[in-house]
């Protein structure tokens, strides 16, 4: 296992802690290029490691109060479900297919991280059941199939449907990606060996990386960490588009 490898486990984590959510959209790419991974053992090595981290972040908001338990309970259960069905679909699209719709989705969440704007509330934080089901249930799908947290998508969506500040969108983010990792991951064991040193090995720098980054999140200006990620992700995109869409030529 190279360093560089080793320094991406601990910035999926970093990334992770600070803004709840992008460094899971890095994570296959991650395994797939620097630690040598197929593409389809990755995607559930991913959900591991992804879900391992974000539990440890959850846990240290909820100690700050950044945590608002029916939104998480309502996105979670959706959530799973839809990430279990979403894993059925992976096995069905090629390799090359499937890194190059998840370079589709990283080249438009890099566009949508650097032109977002933190929504602000002065009503109440409300999670109606309904609509948040629903949109649980849409970030799940992405979550199972194509082998990320869904915390780009999560973030957004607790703002929008269920009225959270900022810093308790991430938080609870945290957790839901926390369980819809795991549902994704249980879903794809049967697809390919899991290899379990470099999985653990992910997770425990992940993890490091995630409770850092969760500590210095209310010390950093988030705002410009967050369009320096977007960069990041954009040249990540464009790299797996780009190499893919060799393969295919």
């Amino acid at each position: 296992m190279n360093a560089l490898a080793i320094s991406g486990a601990l910035f999926i984590g970093l990334s992770l802690g600070l803004t709840g959510a992008g460094g899971s959209i890095i994570t296959l790419p991650v395994l797939v290029y620097l630690a040598g991974l197929p593409a389809k053992q990755a995607v559930g090595v991913s959900l591991f490691v992804v879900g391992i981290a974000a539990l440890l972040g959850a846990v240290q908001r909820a100690r700050t109060g950044e945590f608002h338990a029916r939104a998480a309970l309502l996105f979670a259960l959706s959530g799973m479900a839809g990430a279990t069905v979403g894993a059925r679909f992976t096995s069905w699209v090629p390799a090359p297919i499937l890194m190059m719709l998840f370079a589709l989705l990283m080249l438009t969440v890099a566009l949508n991280m650097w032109l977002g704007r933190a929504e602000r509330f002065t009503l109440p934080a409300e999670c109606r059941p309904l609509r948040c089901l629903l949109a649980g249930t849409g970030v799940g799908l992405f979550t199972g199939f194509i082998g990320v947290g869904g915390g780009f998508m999560l973030v957004p969506a607790l703002i929008k449907f269920a009225r959270l500040p900022q810093r308790t969108a991430t938080g609870t983010s945290l957790a839901v990606i926390a369980f819809n990792s795991a549902a994704g991951f249980f879903s794809h064991m049967g697809e390919a060996p899991v290899y379990w040193p470099l999985a653990l090995l992910f997770s425990g720098m992940a993890g490091v990386g995630v409770l850092l980054g969760s500590f210095f999140a209310s010390r950093l200006p988030v705002k410009k960490l967050q369009r320096g990620f977007a960069l990041l992700v954009f040249a990540t995109g464009v790299y797996v588009l780009w190499q893919n869409g060799l393969s295919l030529v």
